[in-house]
């Protein structure tokens, strides 16, 4: 097949696949919590619900679309598309399974520092929606975004450097080869336990999700950044946020669990996939667990825990790593 067209025909598949797993990201999560919480959860569009994602998709595309009168137009219509690409672009550099047929591009050398640069544009949708809207919860809720996704995108990245330390490259594919393919103890998340929390965590604030949703806190701010969007426009922003979960899931899996690895995937190497899918929801599922179980942190403490715990651990963990490596301890050579 032409290298083009072939890129093409993944890429819409990706894209076909995310936008299917946001869609019912939003049933599992109503599901999931509502059983934590002994309710039902969704059960009247379609058999158990399933077809309550469809029915929420076509009252988001009917429901009337208000634009502020004072809003700065451009911008403000801007906002939710600046928000959503990143979260779709993240999935280019991610292998998906052992065969190359289900990657796109991971075999890049850079595919780490793609990673962290797609995550940091991801923010100014954020701040440009609350500003743009001319309301001042909206722009509180922008200010705190930014604010907070900075901060805990250097914990993030310090989290990263450790994996890339480990395995001696930036390539995502390089990182799940290191992490011995069949071995489960090879696996990073044994030999780089600190990295993995500082990860968890700091994804979780990343995508702005309890309890770290400080951005939108209804009680104190309507909403935040987006308090003046409805219809279409705020279901971009609402699919950016699950369609991050599911990116920084596929990234946790991929660092931490070995990613497709898995028993019999030489063998059949669709099973790589089936394997990789299977962590991700387990990697979902506890994000909806915390999101079901953790009060909302307060702000002070939040930023407080950001800089005072999160990055000095990170640094120590980098400098650690860095010694046992040099060191040539086994399991870190």
């Amino acid at each position: 097949m032409n290298p083009i067209l072939e890129a093409l025909v993944k890429s819409v598949g990706i894209l076909v696949v995310a936008l299917a797993g946001f869609a019912y990201m939003t049933w599992v999560e109503r599901k999931f919590i509502s059983r934590l919480q002994a309710r039902i959860g969704p059960n009247r569009a379609g058999p158990f619900g399933l077809l309550q994602p469809v029915a929420d998709g076509i009252k988001l595309i009917f429901k009337e679309s208000i634009t502020p009168a004072n809003a700065d137009v451009l911008v403000y219509f801007l906002a939710p598309v600046v928000a959503v690409i990143p979260a779709l672009v993240l999935f280019a550099v991610i292998p998906f399974g052992s065969d190359p047929a289900f990657q796109l591009a991971s075999n890049i050398n850079v595919g780490a520092l793609y990673v962290m640069a797609v995550l940091g544009v991801g923010i100014y949708g954020m701040i440009l929606a609350g500003w743009s809207s001319n309301n001042k919860y909206a722009l509180l809720g922008g200010l705190r975004a930014s604010a907070q996704v900075i901060s805990y995108e250097l914990g993030l990245g310090l989290a990263v450097l450790s994996v890339i330390m480990m395995a001696s490259s930036a390539s995502l594919n390089d990182i799940v080869a290191y992490q011995q393919p069949g071995n489960i103890l090879g696996w990073l998340i044994f030999r780089q336990p600190v990295a993995a929390v500082i990860f968890a965590i700091t994804a979780l604030a990343e995508l702005a999700r309890a309890p770290f949703d400080l951005v939108e806190a209804e009680q104190e701010l309507t909403a935040g950044f987006m308090t003046e969007y409805g219809g279409m426009k705020f279901a971009l922003f609402y699919m950016s946020e699950y369609v991050k979960m599911i990116g920084m899931s596929a990234l946790f899996v991929t660092f931490f669990l070995g990613g497709w690895s898995g028993p019999f995937v030489n063998e059949a190497p669709v099973l790589s996939l089936v394997y990789f899918a299977i962590k991700v929801l387990a990697c979902l599922l506890v994000m909806v667990w915390v999101r079901a179980t953790l009060p909302r942190f307060r702000y002070d403490k939040l930023m407080g825990f950001g800089w005072k715990v999160l990055l000095p651990v990170g640094l120590v963990n980098v400098v650690v790593t860095a010694l046992l490596i040099v060191a040539g301890v086994p399991g870190y050579k």
